[in-house]
């Protein structure tokens, strides 16, 4: 029997999890440079499965030039579609649906008393962790389970791309249930055919070598 009820230590570990990926996920801009000795202290107190992953992308961003790291970003997040950030980019691509699912967050946010600041859309993943983190740990879960093919999709952008920012998708991932019935599939079928508006001549998301892996995934 899977166990579903997670204690108050596991949830205050998602919680600072998901508070430090959220961060860690904005601009590394000098404020987060700062911040990187302080981020590494909080690490301590998680569990290995949630601290390593963080531990070794912190390793990265401490001894990488700021403006390397900065360059990095945009490269990652700002060019690559296969790294995307928002989470209803992977399900529904540029279609109308995507708006629908939009209104998911906006709704969520809003029951929780809080508005977003102008401009700012409610699926980029570090609003939700941020989310989750600070505000609506059920809420922010649900809302993160409900998007848990895209998550893995970014993850296996990432790992495809060889960029540090793996581990911080990692240390997301290792706070939520493996991938198992319709994620899984769903994650097959969005990897091979790409967001519904951009099917025609989309490459995959990921490489072919880690869809076995993927597909034995319980």
């Amino acid at each position: 029997m899977i166990r579903t009820h997670r204690t108050s230590r596991e949830v205050r570990a998602h919680r600072l999890t998901w508070q430090l990926a959220s961060t860690l996920l904005g601009y590394p801009d000098d404020e987060l440079i700062a911040s990187l000795p302080a981020l590494r202290d909080l690490t301590g107190v998680l569990p290995t499965s949630h601290s390593r992953p963080l531990d070794r992308f912190l390793t990265h961003a401490e001894s990488a030039p700021p403006i390397d790291l900065a360059a990095h970003y945009v490269e990652t997040f700002d060019h690559r579609r296969r790294c995307c950030l928002y989470l209803t980019y992977y399900a529904h691509g540029d279609t109308r649906k995507r708006g629908i699912a939009l209104l998911a967050f906006k709704n969520a946010y809003r029951a929780a008393g809080l508005e977003l600041r102008s401009g700012e859309l409610p699926d980029h993943l570090s609003v939700v962790l941020e989310f989750a983190a600070t505000a609506d740990p059920a809420a922010g879960r649900r809302l993160l389970l409900d998007h848990r093919a895209g998550i893995e999709l970014l993850r296996l952008g990432l790992e495809d791309a060889a960029s540090p920012y793996v581990d911080v998708a990692r240390a997301v991932t290792s706070t939520l249930p493996p991938l198992s019935g319709p994620d899984r599939e769903a994650v097959i079928r969005l990897a091979a055919e790409g967001p519904p508006a951009e099917q025609v001549g989309l490459q995959p998301f990921a490489p072919p070598e880690y869809m076995p892996d993927l597909q034995g995934t319980r």
